[in-house]
Formats: C-alpha cells, structure tokens, sequence
C-alpha cells in the first residue's frame, strides 16, 4: 500500500481526447486561393473521417476570402449546432502591404469567435511567403485543423 503524505498534492491530468464520435462541426472555407483551399478542405474532411466524425455532422460554409471568415464562424458558433469550428484559407504574400492587413485581422477575428463564444475554433488559414509554401503545408494543417477542433472540444468538456 502507496502512502501519501498530507501535504503531497494529486495532480489531475487530463488525458488527450482525439475521438470525434457524435461531434458536429463547421468549417468555413475561403474560396481565394481556392486550389490551396480545396487541398485543406480534403485533408480536413479525411482527418475527420478518421477521427470518428460523421459526414452528415460536418457543414462546409464558403466565403469569398479569409477577412469574411470570422463573421460566418461567429454566425456558426450563435446557431449552437456545432461541438467545434474550423477555419481553412490561404493568404499569400503579393507585393503590397496587404498581406498583412488579411492575415492579422483575419487572425484577430478568428480568435475573437473562440473567446466570445466559447466554441473551439482550430484556424488553419495559412500565411505564407508564396503558392509553393502554401502547396506545402496544406494537408498538413488541414488534418492539424480537424485534430485540433477535436481535441479541444473533448478538453473543453473534460474540464
């Protein structure tokens, strides 16, 4: 038989919980740079797949670029009929300074919808240099994506 002292303290740990079983999710897709999108979307549909999310629990919501993304997630995360969010896009250095403009507002306005709402929403709209960054990254963090929303909700819930 184990001893604990009086002043030694358990830890709670919450084990990582990446089973999608019965989750609904919405993901919003920015349709500019649309071959970059697609790719985020497929890779995030199969990761979810795999997870345990069922089709007819996904809803895929475009919207013609990254800056009109929080608004739609906002919307999404009011209705109360999804357990998660995910945002895919990509934003691609041009040669003018809006580049930043998208990308950080529409980082802000992503992360205002999770901390107003209280709904995960796992952002996976890239910033990168140019189309071959992009190319890159995109299955990666498409799954990434669909992990993430996953694992936070099932967090959310253990807490």
């Amino acid at each position: 038989m184990q001893r604990v002292s009086k002043f030694e303290v358990r830890v709670r740990e919450i084990e990582i919980n990446t089973d999608g079983r019965g989750l609904r999710i919405g993901i919003v897709l920015s349709r500019f740079n649309s071959d970059i999108g697609d790719g985020l979307l497929s890779a995030c549909k199969a990761e979810l797949s795999k997870l345990g999310v069922a089709d007819e629990n996904i809803t895929v919501a475009t919207v013609p670029g990254a800056l009109e993304t929080p608004l739609v997630l906002h919307h999404m995360a009011d209705s109360q009929q999804y357990d998660a969010l995910i945002a895919l896009g990509a934003i691609i250095r041009g040669e003018t300074y809006h580049f930043e403009v998208v990308a950080n507002e529409s980082a802000r306005g992503i992360s205002e919808v999770q901390l107003n709402t209280g709904i995960p929403v796992a952002n996976a709209v890239l910033t990168t240099e140019d189309d071959d960054q992009a190319l890159a990254r995109m299955s990666i963090k498409g799954a990434e994506a669909a992990a993430v929303a996953i694992e936070m909700v099932n967090l959310l819930r253990a807490l």
